[in-house]
């Protein structure tokens, strides 16, 4: 357990410097931190962790914001920190993909505790397997042939749409805004004037909807962004 690799997410210097150290006591020696969305992103690209302590609230973003774009990087476990402790908050951190929910002021030791819990539990766990074949419906895709197929009709998309219908399919009826489909399929800071996620998903819909005007898969959730609704009965 002592070579699991760690990031800690906080804007808070003393709070990231007092878990490091007392993890670091307890044999995690593999630990990285980030003080801001942007390094976050960054690092959850770049690097794989077995666990990320993330606070939710962040000089540059939301924690609640955050967490589904860095579920597009990883399957590490997710824990909030935060000293947002209503309900209503707890059960919104669980819904984008939390693991678990430590509120402030903490024990540090407890974390430790629930972070070793957690590794241990995921150990035992058979190892994660990446899913070959999707098929939801009329659409199969296929990820080692990086083939779409639609009614058994081959389909041919740019590798960007292409990549935009497999994070789709990767996290069903899940919504998702502009600016989380943008970072985690793009990988980089959404800019509010970039239109380019409207453009690729009118590109997704002319390829794989019977009707583009009247979406059966990417829909519209008014005044939130998109998601993929497997066998949606049309309206």
């Amino acid at each position: 357990m002592e070579e699991a690799k760690l990031l800690i997410i906080d804007d808070e210097y003393a709070i990231l410097h007092m878990l490091k150290t007392i993890l670091n006591k307890e044999l995690f020696t593999n630990i990285d931190t980030a003080s801001t969305r942007a390094e976050a992103i960054r690092l959850c690209k770049d690097r794989e962790y077995d666990l990320i302590l993330l606070d939710v609230m962040l000089p540059d973003g939301d924690g609640f914001e955050i967490c589904p774009v860095i579920r597009g990087f990883t399957d590490a476990t997710i824990f909030f920190l935060t000293a947002r402790t209503t309900d209503l908050d707890k059960l919104s951190g669980f819904a984008v993909g939390a693991d678990d929910y430590i509120t402030k002021p903490f024990n540090p030791l407890e974390v430790v505790a629930r972070i070793k819990a957690h590794l241990r539990r995921k150990s035992s766990n058979p190892v994660h397997v990446q899913q070959d074949i999707y098929h939801y419906g009329d659409i199969v895709v296929n990820t080692k042939a990086a083939e779409v197929n639609v009614k058994g009709i081959h389909i041919d998309l740019p590798a960007q749409v292409y990549q935009l219908l497999l994070f789709f399919c990767k996290h069903p009826n899940q919504v998702f805004s502009k600016h989380q489909l943008y970072e985690s399929v793009w990988g980089e800071e959404f800019i509010d004037e970039d239109n380019t996620v409207m453009v690729h998903i009118r590109k997704l819909r002319e390829k794989i909807e019977e009707a583009p005007g009247n979406p059966n898969y990417i829909v519209t959730v008014r005044g939130l962004g998109y998601k993929f609704v497997p066998g949606r009965e049309r309206v």
